[in-house]
């Protein structure tokens, strides 16, 4: 009987340690799992009875470049705003492949979130053509203002389509020109010049129409290409040009202005789809603070971010807009009839 007893007593241990492993969820997951009901006695109130989250985001700038600062503040805001119940892990500096890797990932669902550059949508969704149109705003803070418009909203919705679902722009100051050996002064200097450009029709047209010509490299590759002297230069912003350390190997900075650069934040529209509105509204409005803080902090380091160029040997200097009026034209007359979103983005944000 003693023997029965004790056997009994394991076996209620073993099935309480079962329950409570159960309970407590087994490890991370990017997709949500419903939390428990409390215990009897349980004071947890209603957060106990709401879904909790394990998301994963990815982008392609190493952990120092302000999208993956934004991605923080994002992760920041999620937890704070859910009580705890969203939590988010970041893949950054390309660690699960290209741009389109990704963009297959979040589609699949297999990831949450990411951060995708507008340049490589417009490969996919014509109308993201328009974030590139030259010289389309004065600085930073009129672009963070023009992520709020109608227009902005409804080119962000085109990727529904594609499985995805566009929350936002994120800003990484502005497009700018490294050049390796030449002193590019206008833009007819840039004939003969081979220029690392992003993989982007708009781009391409852009520097080919100055005479450039264009290689659609990889970022990890961009440093060793110019290195070696595979290509002349390239076009970046301040921020990649410092967190990458290209001024090692270019000697001039056109700080040209020439284009805004934003992300797009995206979500899988297949995980997104199956949450509660309360937690969609969360990710939204967590999403917004996240693009107004790397807006904001983007935009007063501009004069910093030139000054340390400048200290490590690069030589900084403008080039006058009006140089470029010509090929804006061109783009206007190119992109504008393509697509009737371009159209109306042109219309709204061209003074």
């Amino acid at each position: 009987m003693k023997r029965f007893k004790k056997w009994g007593a394991s076996l209620l241990a073993v099935s309480m340690t079962m329950l409570l492993t159960t309970a407590c969820g087994g490890g991370a997951s990017s997709t949500a799992t419903p939390a428990p009901a409390p215990a009897t006695g349980s004071t947890t109130g209603d957060a106990a009875n709401k879904p909790t989250y394990n998301f994963k985001l990815a982008h392609i700038t190493p952990p120092t470049h302000m999208w993956h600062l934004a991605a923080e503040k994002f992760k920041e805001e999620l937890d704070q705003r859910s009580g705890g119940r969203m939590k988010l892990e970041i893949y950054p500096s390309s660690q699960l492949g290209t741009e389109a890797d990704m963009v297959q990932q979040i589609a699949s669902g297999s990831v949450d979130f990411g951060f995708i550059t507008a340049a490589y949508l417009s490969s996919r969704a014509p109308s993201y053509a328009a974030w590139l149109a030259p010289y389309a705003f004065k600085d930073l803070d009129e672009a963070n203002k023009a992520r709020k418009e109608e227009v902005s909203k409804k080119i962000l919705g085109t990727l529904e389509e594609q499985g995805l679902v566009g929350l936002d722009y994120f800003f990484a100051g502005q497009r700018v020109m490294l050049f390796k050996d030449k002193e590019v002064l206008k833009p007819e200097d840039m004939a003969g010049l081979k220029l690392r450009v992003t993989p982007s029709p708009p781009l391409t047209d852009f520097y080919t129409s100055a005479g450039a010509a264009t290689e659609g490299l990889p970022l990890p590759e961009v440093y060793s290409a110019v290195q070696t002297g595979v290509i002349d230069g390239m076009d970046m912003d301040l921020d990649a040009a410092i967190t990458n350390k290209y001024y090692e190997v270019v000697k001039y900075g056109a700080v040209t202005n020439h284009m805004v650069w934003p992300a797009v934040a995206m979500a899988s529209k297949a995980n997104f789809d199956k949450m509660p509105d309360e937690d969609k509204q969360i990710i939204r409005d967590a999403i917004d603070a996240a693009a107004n803080f790397s807006a904001t902090t983007r935009a007063g380091q501009e004069e910093e971010f030139k000054k340390t160029l400048s200290d490590n040997g690069m030589k900084m200097y403008e080039i006058d807009p009006a140089l470029f009026a010509p090929y804006a034209k061109q783009f206007d007359e190119k992109y504008g009839p393509k697509d009737p979103l371009i159209q109306e983005f042109i219309d709204t944000f061209r003074k």
